[in-house]
């Protein structure tokens, strides 16, 4: 495509997220997660979006043994343990976002222009409906119009063939992706001749990958739901559960009831860690429920590598105080390497200087050391307020450091415990969805299929904006996901894809990506987690893998809301026939006729999926091999479990500025926004709110419900200030450490500079954002 015409723009600056401020509620917060609300919640939404019959029946059919798995977060079942509501709100929130029974049929886009589109808001589009047909937006036009399946995918393996390199095109993928797409996918592009395969884990758990493979050998979690269950002490850092991750809260329901002792460290007080109302027991739905939370540390922004230095060197003082007590010395001196080095500097840890990074008192901290020497099996559990600051890998590697003392790794009820979000974002990278898979991976995959895998590391989530904005890559192909609104920087990522000549959109909703488009743009339908997915006249079922390495199927039952509608892995495979042409060494038509072909394929490439096929038909699926768990091998340069040594790095808060923290609503999930209604912060009607320390509001100069410009300051690498705008937020007093304020992503992510990451996982810094208020006109 040579035509260059400008892709059509809203007029002027439209807020695709403003709402009406004198709509907006501010109440209390709630002090517990879930009880009857939750409840009521879940079915007026399901009822909502799909009527009371179909609620019923898909409803009960969410994380069954026959049924589907939950196109939510990644957090397991108790083996052998189903209940028959075996879901939380958000999860079926994000059922009946899918299964709903409205519809975006050609028609809305005939009526609706690009333009047009791209002033409403996230929420508008996302309560439309579920997307029936192929479109095509061309150079030059207005609207999006219908196109057959084979002319797309002959549109798409044309601008492929014609690019001067397979590296001037990026494929993204979103963790919601089955297992068995993640790996045609991943093939596809490798047989294409590029390891550009940016993912979400790139801008989420990316930092918790490079900790954890740095110093146990494997980048996933050592822990199971029993381990949990009868763990001693769970200290939760950096983590929401009540909202991002609720059905934890039953898994630490359990575990307080077998004595565990729990601890929260968050900048916000989050009602699922203060107390959790099980709706299915009499306890939660007429008592107070459970108190989870034994201790609250209300960490600044930032602290919490500091916190964890600062145990360190409680934990050795306590063992020079006591030798032989505190410190597993055996498995120190025998599966660990580094030890001395990295005690050597936790001695040097200033305390003073933690306890200004964490705004904690000394006697909290030494409090927090005690519960950790005390302690026979624990568990660290952490999710994005560790992982996305520029030294999150440094403060999961100081975490880790902690329980390699008292060597918590490799043993019943302790270890480390990363809460992964996206449903099968774990089992996407295990699928080879990297840019930096290994060479064993790579040389099974070229066995396999006898196609030669590129050996160059490819483009991250990161990296690839970077490449469209200065034009090194044109194609861009997402699979799921919305990588406009769930990426930093959102002026010069929007610019970067509008720079594209075709980006492709594969979706089973409207949003944001969809508007954003290259000179040409393709909408690709996919059935969802629901549907029934039916190929060459035979059902058939797809696999995940949950947070905790358990591999099961995923059986959709819904009819599709459109005969149009293609499943990933045939979307997929007809990319790749139009592409490679007849004849290829992959057997595309075969993986799309019967998918038990490509977890054949699967078991001989990946370690651990031996007899896939027959394994995974148990009643629970099965496990994946984790050698430090398993059988404290470490696969690590050493060979061993690796002590580390990370310079102490923290936030300090500059003088008449707010340090930034991004974060969901109640009502959403990623960058689906489910409604409006934030109940446990108190806020409904609206989501352009900032929660704010009340004496920061004062000696700001502001007063609550004050209306503010938001601006960012980021300082470069050559000593410059760059600043980004995000306008009118509303100021709600919330109990925040002084100097520390929260929002809702995406309306923050224009905030977030793109050069602003983590050291080594290179992930946008979405939780250490320095800004200014600016008053309204």
């Amino acid at each position: 495509m040579t035509d260059t015409t400008d892709r059509p723009e809203a007029t002027g600056r439209p807020d695709r997220f403003a709402f009406d401020e004198d709509d907006v509620v501010v109440t209390h917060e709630k002090s517990y997660a879930a009880g009857v609300p939750a409840v009521l919640v879940s079915l007026r939404r399901g009822v909502e979006q799909m009527g009371p019959v179909r609620t019923a029946r898909t409803f009960f059919r969410l994380n069954q043994r026959h049924g589907f798995d939950c196109p939510g977060c990644a957090w397991p079942e108790t083996p052998g343990h189903r209940k028959h509501a075996e879901f939380c709100e958000n999860g079926a929130k994000a059922v009946a976002e899918e299964a709903t029974t409205r519809t975006v049929t050609p028609e809305f886009f005939a009526q609706h222009s690009v333009a047009e589109l791209l002033g409403r808001t996230e929420f508008w589009l996302g309560q439309q409906g579920r997307l029936t047909h192929p479109m095509v937006l061309l150079p030059g036009a207005t609207h999006y119009e219908p196109i057959g399946w084979d002319a797309a995918f002959a549109l798409i393996a044309g601008e492929l063939r014609a690019l001067g390199s397979p590296d001037e095109a990026v494929f993204y993928t979103s963790g919601r992706t089955s297992n068995e797409a993640a790996f045609v996918y991943q093939l596809m592009i490798r047989a294409f001749g590029t390891n550009n395969l940016p993912d979400c884990s790139n801008m989420c758990h990316e930092s918790s990958g490079s900790a954890l493979v740095e110093t146990i050998g494997i980048g996933k979690g050592s822990v199971s739901v029993p381990d949990l269950e009868n763990a001693d002490l769970i200290v939760i850092a950096g983590q929401n559960p009540g909202t991002n991750h609720p059905r934890m809260l039953s898994t630490l329901e359990k575990a307080k009831a077998n004595g565990a002792r729990v601890i929260a460290i968050n900048p916000l007080p989050e009602a699922g860690l203060l107390r959790f109302k099980d709706p299915q027991k009499v306890h939660g739905v007429v008592g107070d429920g459970v108190a989870i939370a034994d201790e609250f540390l209300q960490i600044r922004i930032g602290g919490d590598q500091a916190l964890f230095q600062g145990l360190g060197r409680l934990l050795l003082e306590a063992e020079d105080a006591a030798p032989g007590t505190v410190l597993d010395r055996e498995f120190i001196d025998r599966h660990t390497a580094g030890f001395e080095e990295c005690a050597a500097h936790l001695r040097r840890v200033d305390l003073g200087t933690v306890v200004a990074a964490t705004g904690l008192t000394l006697e909290q901290i030494r409090a927090t050391a005690d519960a950790l020497i005390g302690s026979e099996k624990t568990i660290i559990c952490w999710a994005m307020g560790l992982t996305q600051q520029t030294h999150g890998v440094a403060t999961i590697q100081d975490a880790v450091n902690l329980l390699l003392l008292q060597g918590m790794i490799g043993k019943p009820g302790a270890g480390v415990c990363p809460v992964r979000g996206h449903s099968n974002v774990q089992g996407d990278r295990t699928m080879g969805i990297w840019e930096k898979m290994p060479e064993a991976f790579l040389a099974a995959l070229d066995a396999e299929f006898g196609i030669r895998s590129p050996r160059t590391h490819g483009l991250d989530a990161v990296d690839s904006i970077r490449a469209m904005r200065d034009g090194t890559a044109s194609v861009f192909v997402g699979m799921g996901g919305n990588f406009v609104s769930a990426t930093p920087d959102t002026e010069t990522t929007e610019a970067a894809l509008r720079h594209c000549a075709l980006t492709v959109q594969v979706s089973t909703k409207l949003n944001r990506s969809h508007l954003v488009t290259g000179r040409a743009a393709l909408i690709l339908p996919s059935l969802g987690r629901t549907d029934k997915d039916v190929q060459n006249g035979r059902k058939q079922q797809v696999t995940v893998e949950d947070s905790m390495s358990m591999v099961h199927l995923s059986r959709g039952g819904l009819t599709p809301a459109s005969e149009q509608l293609r499943s990933e892995v045939s979307i997929v495979c007809g990319i790749a026939q139009a592409l490679f042409g007849p004849g290829h060494a992959v057997p595309w038509a075969a993986f799309t006729a019967d998918y038990d072909r490509i977890r054949d394929s699967i078991a001989r490439v990946i370690p651990g999926f031996a007899d896939f096929n027959r394994r995974v038909r148990g009643p629970d699926g099965f496990g994946l091999p984790h050698p430090p768990r398993d059988e404290r091998r470490f696969d690590t340069e050493t060979g061993k479990a690796n002590f580390t040594v990370n310079e102490l790095s923290w936030v300090p808060v500059p003088a008449g500025r707010l340090i930034l923290q991004t974060m969901r609503s109640h009502d959403q999930y990623n960058t689906t926004i489910y409604g409006l209604d934030d109940r446990y912060r108190g806020v409904k009607g609206g989501r352009r709110v900032l929660f704010i320390n009340e004496f920061d509001i004062t000696a700001l100069g502001y007063a609550a419900g004050d209306r503010v410009d938001l601006v960012s300051e980021w300082q470069t690498p050559d000593g410059s200030v760059e600043e980004r705008r995000a306008e009118d937020f509303r100021l709600v007093p919330y109990p925040t450490p002084q100097g520390n304020v929260a929002a809702y992503y995406p309306e923050t992510n224009p905030l977030i500079p793109l050069d602003h990451v983590a050291k080594k996982s290179n992930t946008p810094v979405s939780k250490a954002v320095t800004i200014r208020l600016e008053r309204r006109g």
